[in-house]
């Protein structure tokens, strides 16, 4: 039976730190939706099958966790679609009470570990270390910390779960670094910003398209996942190359972890 997944989307922004407009990342990508080809000429099949997507209303970060948990205790994957990071620890946190030995799988090029951040201690810049505290996470694509951030990570061991852009990891240790039950979570600015340059805070040296698959294909086959998100989509005016990108993005994942 195929997998049954809900879009979520969850438009937050409260701690946008440069550039702003995340709030419009989940109806930008969800307008791109209808026009995704749902065929995958690598696997000749569709991605998502025919009733096994649907999409929600919008939801405010403050009812994210009840909305996250119902799907859950429905046996559904939730695909949240933010909206900035800070969204994540809240839609991981229901998954932890079914899913005991969670992990999560982070992309992006900010290590998102300081402890706060202009004086939020919830803010974007803080999302992997409240993640932390609820499971353990892998961390690849990485291109932009602080002090503070590169100084906890070693201290703590994180620092061997960060795998860097520069210098990217064989896709089999991220893998390995990996519980059984994977959550994922993607800040679009993982991606080298010739691939989607609408985002806040975007970072040179990023993941190409293929390289970004490549893993996702990886994990999926290798484990299960039990949710997802894609944050930081900051649309701009004429450019609808990065809406489209993303929302391919979601279909490609969803059929990953549909085979």
């Amino acid at each position: 039976m195929p997998a049954s997944f809900v879009i979520v989307p969850c438009p937050h922004e409260a701690t946008a730190s440069y550039g702003r407009g995340t709030k419009k990342g989940p109806a930008a990508i969800i307008k791109a939706l209808p026009y995704v080809e749902n065929f995958d000429e690598e696997r000749e099949r569709v991605m998502v099958p025919a009733g096994s997507l649907e999409i929600g209303r919008p939801v405010p970060l403050a009812k994210l966790a009840s909305r996250v948990a119902g799907l859950i205790e429905e046996g559904k994957i939730p695909v949240i679609l933010g909206g900035e990071h800070s969204l994540t620890p809240v839609a991981v946190g229901p998954f932890i009470r079914k899913f005991k030995r969670l992990s999560v799988l982070q992309l992006d090029a900010h290590a998102d570990l300081r402890n706060s951040y202009q004086d939020k201690k919830n803010s974007h810049a803080c999302a992997l270390r409240r993640v932390l505290e609820i499971c353990p996470a892998v961390q690849v694509g990485i291109r932009s910390l602080s002090v503070e951030e590169w100084e906890w990570a070693k201290k703590t061991g994180q620092l061997g779960k960060m795998h860097f852009a520069p210098k990217l990891a064989e896709t089999e240790k991220i893998v390995r670094q990996l519980s059984r039950d994977v959550y994922i979570t993607i800040d679009v600015d993982v991606f080298d910003p010739a691939v989607i340059p609408a985002t806040g805070t975007p970072e040179p040296g990023g993941l190409f398209w293929y390289e970004v698959l490549d893993i996702l294909k990886a994990v999926c086959a290798a484990k299960k996942i039990v949710g997802f998100d894609v944050v930081e989509l900051a649309p701009r005016k004429g450019e609808t190359v990065s809406d489209f990108t993303a929302a391919k993005l979601i279909y490609k994942l969803m059929g990953f972890i549909t085979e």
